[in-house]
């Protein structure tokens, strides 16, 4: 029987598999902030590559970097009431700007230092964007503003998990201002469209887009378009999100300017768009398997890890040398328009344990590089998406060749492994039997019903979306752009009543 690195198996326990696999990769581990993670090196190299080439995308369409603070008076949130509403209960508020002792000697807040207001730690950052905004666009010649902050930000938790929802995390947000509606709503959709680009292009993870239902959308917006992704135990995850917000947050911030014809003023048309550390989860979830993380080659933060081998110390200097040489070849070609990101393991380490750490890890590549490759200027080459015992000899020759090849088979080998377990659990349901059966275990038959997508007709009543929460825990994800599913039939799935558009329905993270 196989061992496996990561035990439980996802098969024995999925929640406790993905805790293992980010202890094992060394991603993240919990603080000692209840609800906040310590992002290590590994993971944070993975938000860098993550960053790095949404940062790229986002200014190739016009859109600049700024920073906006992390406190927000609590009456500038209180300007648009429904958004505050839809974050209140997940705030974290400073009331004190200084500590003193108390008699026991612990710390305590100043009484005589309370803030006349209090501030809040940003939940994200519409509010306090559209005080500057106001003061940056007087003409629709300011007009489109377009920007992005990299930052973290703070949502109150009481179930956490690394990575897939924690207190704080690191995101990007992404906020503009138009003249026109139309500008706006397009502008929503381009950012939807970089979001899925990216996702499915990088991340080897599959989307499917649509516009979320109105008790799913962000609070205080018109429309909220999302991507949303199949995780390897069938629930969903909203991997990003842009929203169209009308005027709303114009105008409880007074963002105004003067229009086209003299003499008029019009508010502005605003939009905000945002993706986090949770894809991290989603690598995991998708990519993963009993053996650790699966790593696309596009976002690793090592494509190829070389592991010297050294059985006889007096060989130890030839046998660097030649691992330089090689890994000097690989760092000169260009993967996906960068630089092959190459890692040399010299560790003091049995190689039996370095093999496992870097499989563990996700690295696409391993090379194996001892005397006998040197004499026969070759390497032995693993995979990560193949079995562990899986090698091939390469000659120095041909490596960076086939390097180049194996790291695209294996990006589009993600992604296809991906769509394909996507596609084997979703199915099109038109009765709400098959529904419930679908989302529900059949204790008398010992069916284990772990669900997964479903798309069947909605009447667009919030009562039936309702009970679909209540009695299966199942939220409708987004209504997909995607419409051409006859299948469904014309009847609401849970009331029969006529259907006024298809959902996508599934489990969540």
């Amino acid at each position: 029987m196989k061992k496996n690195a990561i035990s439980p198996t996802r098969a024995e326990n999925y929640a406790e598999w993905y805790q293992q696999v980010v202890d094992a990769a060394e991603l993240a581990e919990n603080s000692p902030v209840r609800g906040c993670m310590v992002i290590k090196p590994w993971g944070h190299a993975l938000w860098e590559n993550m960053q790095r080439e949404l940062d790229d995308m986002f200014k190739e369409t016009g859109h600049r970097n700024a920073y906006f603070p992390l406190l927000i008076p609590k009456s500038l949130l209180e300007k648009e009431a429904e958004h505050v509403d839809g974050f209140a209960k997940e705030c974290a508020v400073v009331t004190h700007h200084r500590l003193i002792h108390a008699a026991d000697g612990s710390l305590i807040p100043d009484p005589a230092a309370e803030l006349e207001e209090p501030l809040i730690i940003r939940p994200t950052s519409e509010t306090i964007v559209g005080v500057m905004f106001a003061k940056w666009i007087q003409s629709y010649r300011d007009l489109p503003l377009l920007i992005n902050q990299w930052a973290n930000v703070v949502r109150w938790e009481m179930r956490t998990r690394l990575f897939l929802r924690t207190s704080e995390f690191l995101w990007q947000e992404g906020h503009t201002a138009h003249e026109t509606e139309s500008e706006a709503r397009e502008e929503a959709t381009r950012m939807l469209d970089i979001y899925t680009r990216f996702v499915e292009d990088y991340l080897a993870i599959p989307v499917i887009r649509g516009v979320k239902s109105d008790s799913e959308r962000f609070p205080g917006a018109i429309e909220t378009y999302a991507i949303e992704a199949m995780m390897g135990d069938c629930k969903a995850l909203q991997a990003g999100t842009s929203h169209f917000l009308g005027q709303n947050f114009a105008k409880a911030a007074g963002i105004e300017f003067q229009g086209r014809e003299r003499g008029t003023r019009q508010f502005a048309w605003t939009t905000s768009w945002g993706t986090s550390t949770r894809l991290i989860g989603a690598l995991i979830m998708v990519h993963g398997d009993d053996d650790g993380i699966v790593l696309p080659p596009r976002i690793a933060p090592a494509q190829v890890v070389i592991l010297p081998i050294h059985r006889a110390e007096d060989a130890r200097a030839v046998v660097d040398e030649y691992v330089d040489v090689v890994a000097s070849r690989l760092r000169s070609l260009r993967f996906s328009d960068r630089r092959v990101r190459v890692e040399i393991d010299r560790r003091e380490s049995r190689g039996g344990q370095k093999q496992w750490a870097w499989i563990k890890k996700g690295v696409p590549i391993r090379l194996e590089i001892g005397l006998r490759d040197k004499e026969s200027d070759s390497v032995t080459l693993s995979r990560r998406d193949r079995e562990s015992s899986e090698k091939m000899s390469v000659s120095l020759v041909d490596l960076p060749e086939t390097i180049m090849s194996l790291l695209d088979q294996i990006q589009r080998g993600c992604f296809e492994r991906a769509r394909q377990f996507r596609s084997e659990n979703t199915r099109t349901i038109s009765h709400k039997s098959d529904f419930e059966d679908f989302f529900r275990p059949q204790v008398e038959q010992q069916t284990d019903a772990r669900g997964g997508f479903a798309l069947a007709a909605w009447c667009g009543d919030k009562a039936c979306e309702s009970w679909a929460k209540e009695a299966l825990n199942v939220t409708i994800r987004c209504l997909p752009f995607d419409q051409s599913h006859e299948d469904a039939g014309s009847g609401c799935v849970v009331c029969g009543k006529p259907r006024s558009t298809v959902a996508l329905f599934a489990k969540n993270y």
